[in-house]
């Protein structure tokens, strides 16, 4: 975190936290919700500051229960979180895979697909899933060790039959080294990776 957040929680320390004015979109982008009620669902509104974005970014953390904010100063908000805590991106020309708030992923620790072919992840960062527009330049770089494709493992999906996937190539370093595939539900993901989305029960 900034240390300028980080002396203003020293010097405010009981500032209460709030709920229900900030989510992240399943594409990585921040939501604003005026009106505080984030939890109902509604997309809120776009953040285009950059200045502001970046300050947003730079203060992501969670809590141990799996909650996570943005620490806005003294104040900690609380984030709804559409997919996951971190959104994944790549970056082909670098060999770089990035959060949603521009953190390199160092490795890639295991994989999870739902029954909507989305894509979530363990990493050395935490929970996150790849973002649906890079599913389909991801399925070029990841295979299995005896090069089967990530769209046949998709396609096909066996959960009696244990799959690894890597970039045999090692270009993306993050996905360098094989990485179990494991078949989900959805609505279980949160419970399997560690977070919580925040959103009210429907």
């Amino acid at each position: 975190m900034d240390q300028s957040v980080l002396d203003a929680l020293q010097r405010w320390p009981n500032v209460p936290a709030v709920t229900g004015w900030l989510s992240l979109s399943a594409r990585g982008a921040w939501r604003l919700h005026p009106l505080g009620d984030a939890q109902q669902g509604g997309m809120g509104e776009g953040i285009t500051n950059t200045q502001i974005l970046g300050f947003m970014n730079r203060n992501y953390a969670c809590e141990p229960d799996g909650r996570w904010f943005f620490q806005n100063g003294p104040q900690r908000v609380y984030v709804r979180l559409d997919a996951a805590p971190f959104i994944l991106h790549l970056r082909p020309d670098q060999g770089e895979v990035v959060t949603h708030n521009d953190v390199i992923v160092k490795q890639v620790n295991a994989w999870f697909a739902d029954e909507q072919g989305q894509l979530y992840a363990t990493t050395d960062l935490g929970p996150a899933r790849m973002d649906d527009r890079d599913l389909l330049a991801l399925s070029d770089i990841l295979s299995t060790p005896t090069g089967s494709t990530l769209l046949d493992a998709l396609e096909n999906p066996n959960s009696s039959v244990q799959i690894t996937l890597l970039d045999r190539s090692a270009r993306f370093q993050a996905l360098a080294n094989a990485a179990p595939l494991t078949f989900i539900r959805q609505d279980n993901a949160c419970a399997l990776l560690g977070f919580n989305t925040l959103k009210s029960a429907s």
